[in-house]
């Protein structure tokens, strides 16, 4: 099964307006026009409308970093998903690895955001992975079961607008990577878990991304894998020539 390579670019709580319109803009000249890969970058929320204008003419998609799964309401401080879909935002972070661990966000809770996010009409990338201990204890496998139970609430007409990206927390921004054969061995029972709940068809055409410390350096054998469909990068997103080398990598 051919599936269509996908590069997305976490830039977390950084950047000013004037380097997220540059950043923007180099993102949307290295990917420039073409549907042979996908690309999406996620700004802060302050940054969505600079990005989306700095997007134009280039086929990058704009991504939300996180909502709240209610509609509207007594909410201070939180944005929902149909404010994003309304601002011209494509695709919605849910469940990174930061929001479960510095902001203690709970599985049933982040259910909520997935079915929010996919009943909006938006792409929603749901964020998976196992920590150190629960790694280095054998409970990768189980971390992943119980993540994706979150599934269960995806309606088959939603099925088309959601990517998983396995994330190992141990691998977010310390610098150490996970091989591409772990790598692989993680992307091949996130699909065998999801085709368990979606039906093996969905499952098939699933994209799944690898984040953690993702580098131009480390980028091709990750890629290799064959269930490793794209990437979620985080820090070298923020670097329009390391991004850039990176989208390259994901050329079909």
């Amino acid at each position: 099964m051919t599936r269509t390579p996908y590069v997305a670019g976490n830039w977390k709580m950084h950047g000013t307006r004037r380097k997220a319109a540059a950043l923007a803009r180099a993102v949307a000249a290295a990917q420039g026009d073409t549907t042979a890969r996908r690309c999406t970058v996620f700004p802060t929320f302050v940054h969505l409308d600079i990005v989306r204008r700095n997007l134009r003419d280039s086929t990058v998609r704009l991504g939300a970093q996180n909502c709240h799964p209610e509609p509207e309401g007594a909410y201070t401080g939180e944005i929902s998903a149909p404010m994003l879909r309304d601002v011209g935002v494509e695709s919605v972070l849910v469940g990174h690895s930061e929001r479960r661990h510095l902001f203690g966000e709970r599985d049933a809770f982040l259910a909520d955001k997935l079915q929010a996010v996919l009943e909006t009409g938006l792409e929603a990338v749901f964020c998976v992975g196992e920590t150190l201990e629960e790694r280095e204890s054998g409970r990768t496998f189980a971390v992943l079961e119980r993540q994706l139970g979150a599934l269960r609430r995806v309606a088959p007409d939603q099925a088309g607008r959601l990517v998983v990206a396995y994330e190992p927390v141990w691998a977010i921004g310390t610098g150490r990577t996970a091989t591409p054969a772990q790598a692989q061995e993680a992307h091949a029972e996130v699909r065998r878990l999801a085709g368990a709940i979606l039906g093996a068809d969905a499952a098939a055409t699933l994209p799944l991304l690898y984040g953690g410390s993702v580098k131009p350096g480390n980028a091709p054998d990750l890629l290799a894998q064959d269930d490793v469909d794209g990437l979620l990068v985080g820090g070298a997103s923020l670097d329009g020539d390391s991004f850039a080398d990176i989208l390259g990598a994901a050329a079909p």
